[in-house]
Parts: C-alpha cells; sequence; structure tokens
C-alpha cells in the first residue's frame, strides 16, 4: 500500500456534508429574505396614485364601475377599474380622457 493517505476515507464524507451544508444555508438565505406577497392584503391607493392615468368615474359601486369600462371599452377606449377608499373609480389614459368624458356625458 504504497501512497496511502489514511485520511482519503474521511475525505469524501467530510466534502460531502459541506456541500450539503452549503446548499442548506444558500436555501434558508433565499427563502427567508422577506414575506410572502400573497399574504400581503392590497392597499387602496387615492385615484391620484396611479401613475399616468386619469379619473373618468366615480361610481358607486363596482358593477356600476364595471358597465361603464365596458362601454368606454365598447368605444374603444381602454379602461381600467381601480379600488380608492372613496370606492371604484374608472381610470384612462390622459389622451383618452375628453373623449372617454363625453361618451359618459351622453
Amino acid at each position: 500500500m504504497t501512497g496511502s493517505n489514511p485520511y482519503s476515507y474521511l475525505f469524501g464524507p467530510v466534502v460531502a456534508l459541506l456541500v450539503v451544508a452549503g446548499l442548506a444555508a444558500l436555501v434558508r438565505w433565499a427563502f427567508s429574505s422577506g414575506g410572502s406577497l400573497v399574504e400581503r392584503t392590497p392597499r387602496r391607493g387615492d385615484a391620484s396614485e396611479y401613475g399616468l392615468l386619469v379619473q373618468v368615474a366615480a361610481p358607486a359601486d363596482t358593477a356600476a364601475a364595471e358597465l361603464v369600462q365596458r362601454s368606454l371599452e365598447q368605444n374603444g377606449i381602454r379602461a381600467t377599474i381601480a379600488p380608492t377608499p372613496d370606492g371604484p373609480c374608472v381610470l384612462v389614459f390622459p389622451s383618452d380622457a375628453d373623449q372617454a368624458r363625453h361618451i359618459l356625458d351622453r
């Protein structure tokens, strides 16, 4: 047995243990960096907090807001419904705001 090292039998298990410990530390770090986004309840923003979108209607409830949105979309205007503390509001892009208000005033 020339050239054999008595520590050669320990080398494999020690390396395997170090790799498993490193992977465990990596997984622990990856999954502990904050809470889940699913658990967080959505925040109701003010109508002015939706970026470029402009409010064109503030219906009383969500069903009425969906009717307004559908009416605008049938006329070729992209619209979205946003929850606000005062109730739902219908938002459109500024370039479509005048046309949307004209359609809703009819």
